[in-house]
């Protein structure tokens, strides 16, 4: 699975979670970027994109996430396993 699929389906996830088909995200996109993306729904992005992905993140590999893309390099790695 390369970044741009993994972008992809990241994408979809945003767009479901925040029901908003016009979100748009980068590798730059934050909490900031996204209105509501605020602590509850952050709980419920990380479900939906650990249930996507069949994996789960430790708390530590959550909270230190600065954007999307840490996310998408975390994907990646562990899909190479």
């Amino acid at each position: 699975m390369n970044e741009r699929q993994i972008l992809q389906r990241l994408t979809y996830i945003f767009q479901d979670v925040f029901d908003d088909d016009r979100i748009v995200i980068t590798r730059e996109t934050t909490a900031d970027d996204i209105e509501d993306w605020d602590s509850l729904e952050h709980i419920t992005l990380i479900g939906a994109v650990e249930s996507e992905f069949r994996m789960k993140f430790k708390m530590n590999e959550v909270s230190t996430m600065k954007n999307v893309g840490e996310m998408i390099d975390l994907i990646a790695q562990r899909a190479r396993r």
